[in-house]
């Protein structure tokens, strides 16, 4: 028999796409086209961002090809079989921080001067308003590690406050929604504006520092929202996935498909946040601390802080101080797991930590746990809006924070001089106790009772 060179190459090929992955031929056999590896998304929006990312119709079945066309099985005999399953590659490590970058307060023109002559160079920097100080960024000298560049830079400059350019990211999740029951405030007898006791009514600022958000989602039709990008604008803007839908959450209108816990409330939202890669939205410490001090100048009360990262010295001297000048601070206990290390800023003291519970009053199964955790509220399959358009079921730590964020702002709207002190036990006294009695390190003091809080108050 002749073997023509059209099915030699049919054939050499095959043998290539048995190795590298899934094949599909045409009916015709004269087609041949190798599927690859689909990637998943690191997204919490599922794919709202468009439709298909293929042009291809028909269905695809792992292991079977594409619909419409017959797959190459009898060749498989030609061919040795692997005798152990193909490994996953690792998930690339994520960064904790810039890999050439440290930053100080309190740093003076001489001591600025000799670390030039050492190799360093300034980046940028900026006036931290709350701590009468300006906060550096340097770039390293080369062939120096951070934390040779860090003590170098402590030697040179003793009483300066030193500390690498740590990276936050927003805490995200993906999951979809249970039972078709998305309305996490009812869990927690979340009020609606209509009935809502005059004494859980008025108005607060509320100030949030999270990733970019589509100012023209229908969401916020009505909203008094003021976006600031405070990142650099040399980098790619960080998605609007996150921020939009916390923002939603928390001031949406009440008459769209997405009624926020305040519908219309004033939020002044800070995007701190760029992309650095494919989904990877971080905000720096340096960014992080001018966004803080931003929203004090503008005399915001409260803040939502649905992001975690590592310790920072420079952070933790900014949210002291907020804190001492009235400022609450709400931040997300983080997704790590039970038994990960705590993260920042939720883990400092100031800072209300604030962990998630499915419908059912359960914990989320992968939110941080610890004696810093302070309360729990909904953050399992909570509706919110979509970056583009619609809404989509949200999980996370990310997303229960702003319940308690919008607790406080209504309580700080009936009485605008409550203190970090008197909140903490406010919020407190207004709790289901779900685990060990009293404060624990699963549900903090408990979950959030947001009927008691409004029916105390009036």
């Amino acid at each position: 028999m002749v073997t023509t060179l059209k099915e030699i190459l049919v054939m050499s090929l095959t043998a290539i796409a048995f190795v590298a992955g899934d094949i599909m031929v045409s009916g015709s056999g004269t087609k041949l086209e190798i599927l690859g590896a689909k990637t998943a998304l690191a997204d919490d929006d599922d794919g709202d961002d468009g439709g298909s990312r293929s042009g291809r119709s028909g269905s695809y079945r792992s292991g079977a090809g594409w619909n419409g066309g017959r797959n190459l099985l009898p060749f498989r005999g030609f061919f040795p079989r692997r005798s152990s399953a193909r490994r996953a590659p690792a998930a690339p490590a994520v960064p904790t921080r810039a890999p050439d970058e440290i930053l100080g307060f309190g740093f003076s023109a001489a001591q600025l001067t000799q670390l030039a002559e050492a190799g360093f160079e300034v980046v940028d920097r900026g006036t931290v308003t709350m701590l009468d100080s300006e906060i550096v960024k340097l770039r390293i000298p080369a062939r120096m590690t951070l934390d040779a560049a860090r003590a170098r830079a402590q030697t040179l400059a003793p009483e300066a406050s030193i500390d690498f350019n740590h990276y936050f990211r927003p805490e995200r999740a993906a999951e979809h929604c249970a039972h078709g029951d998305c309305l996490a405030r009812s869990v927690i007898g979340w009020p609606s504006a209509d009935d809502r006791p005059s004494a859980c009514s008025g108005a607060v600022t509320i100030g949030l520092v999270d990733t970019a958000i589509n100012p023209e989602h229908d969401a916020f039709e009505g909203s008094d929202i003021e976006i600031i990008r405070l990142a650099d604008e040399r980098f790619p803007q960080s998605g609007k996935q996150h921020g939009t839908a916390i923002a939603a959450l928390l001031v949406g209108s009440a008459t769209s498909r997405t009624p926020g816990l305040i519908p219309g409330g004033d939020l002044i939202a800070v995007d701190a946040f760029y992309r650095a890669t494919r989904q990877d939205d971080r905000s720096g410490a340096f960014d992080l601390v001018r966004a803080l001090d931003l929203l004090a100048a503008r005399r915001v009360q409260l803040i939502n802080l649905s992001l975690a990262g590592p310790p920072n010295r420079l952070l933790e001297q900014v949210v002291k101080k907020a804190s001492e000048r009235g400022i609450i601070l709400v931040a997300a206990a983080g997704n790590g797991g039970p038994r990960a290390e705590p993260v920042y800023p939720a883990a400092y003291e100031e800072v209300i930590a604030v962990t998630a519970t499915d419908k059912s009053k359960r914990p989320y199964r992968r939110a941080g746990r610890g004696d810093h955790i302070d309360f729990a509220a909904p953050g399992v399959a909570v509706w919110t809006a979509a970056s583009i358009s619609g809404a989509r079921p949200k999980t996370g730590t990310s997303f229960a924070a702003p319940f308690v964020t919008a607790a406080v702002a209504l309580m700080k709207a009936s009485e605008p001089a409550l203190g970090p002190a008197p909140i903490r036990e406010r919020l407190a006294g207004n709790v289901e106790d779900l685990g060990d009695p009293g404060k624990d390190p699963v549900f903090g003091w408990g979950l959030l009772n947001a009927r008691s809080l409004c029916e105390k108050a009036s």
